[in-house]
């Protein structure tokens, strides 16, 4: 069933579990998302991000990914995670999506929030939520999500003191708060702020997202989510599983695509699978 942020997000903030965010770029990832999400009973936010435009329009994810969502035996979220510019979040929402994310957290605190409540309006009128972002999540090298290396992270780590306004004045549903991830693949063990999300989570009063979420350990999670963490981003972890899965097929060149499809769906099930048995064995509708 098509549900909005808020259906999945605030009993999961209630609950003390996660809820998985999983990008779609095709069908067979899709499928593989809903797939998992079905066989654990469980809500799964699915979608795709602005940077992905040039692998798959979002015209064109829109067409797989809100028919299935309709279809799925569990809610199932459709968000525009990390919409760049005002124009993607509107043509996702008129598209029928029922979750954005405006990330304007490389902007002026000012900006970002005049920016976001504007768009928070607009999602709201559509019956969608909406994400903001406080701070702001690097990346890890050859990360898709758009390069922003950062020598010192903790420099844009969320201010605690000014979470509580950011939230207030936008009228956001979700905040995506900076702790120490970054997205795409980690060279080394990231080291989360858990004392800070904590913070914020009693600062606050929406659920709370942790982006780059692929490489973290069980326990980073757990203690995550015991903190305040309602919304956890995952996608470098399925889509080099994808790749695998691929590969693994190859023992020779006499294949073809539909010899890859059914390894592709069943390697992204398996992942998204592991992943929500960690998020919680309370993630259950």
């Amino acid at each position: 069933m098509l549900v909005n942020m808020n259906e999945v997000l605030l009993p999961a903030q209630k609950g003390k579990y996660g809820v998985g965010m999983f990008n779609a770029v095709n069908l067979e990832m899709a499928r593989g998302i809903i797939a998992a999400a079905e066989k654990a009973n469980s809500p799964v936010i699915m979608g795709t991000a602005e940077v992905f435009f040039s692998y798959c329009p979002l015209e064109e994810a829109a067409y797989y990914l809100i028919p299935m969502a309709k279809k799925a035996k569990v809610p199932v979220v459709i968000h525009l995670d990390h919409g760049m510019t005002k124009e993607a979040c509107v043509q996702a929402l008129e598209l029928g999506f029922t979750s954005i994310m405006y990330d304007c957290s490389l902007e002026s605190y000012d900006v970002n929030v005049r920016r976001v409540k504007e768009m928070a309006n607009l999602a709201h009128s559509h019956g969608a939520s909406i994400e903001g972002e406080l701070g702001h999540v690097g990346d890890n090298e050859g990360s898709y999500e758009g390069q922003h290396e950062m020598e010192d992270p903790s420099i844009f780590f969320t201010d605690p003191a000014v979470a509580k306004d950011f939230v207030f004045q936008t009228g956001i549903d979700a905040l995506a708060i900076a702790v120490g991830t970054a997205h795409g693949a980690y060279k080394r063990p990231p080291k989360l702020d858990f004392e800070r999300i904590e913070t914020i989570s009693k600062t606050t009063t929406v659920p709370l997202v942790l982006h780059g979420g692929s490489g973290l350990s069980e326990a980073d999670f757990k203690q995550a989510i015991d903190s305040g963490i309602s919304k956890i981003n995952v996608f470098t972890d399925i889509n080099t599983a994808a790749v695998e899965a691929m590969f693994r097929q190859f023992t020779s060149f006499n294949k073809g695509m539909i010899d890859l499809i059914p390894a592709t769906v069943e390697s992204i099930k398996e992942k998204v699978l592991e992943k929500m048995e960690v998020f919680s064995s309370y993630n259950r509708v």
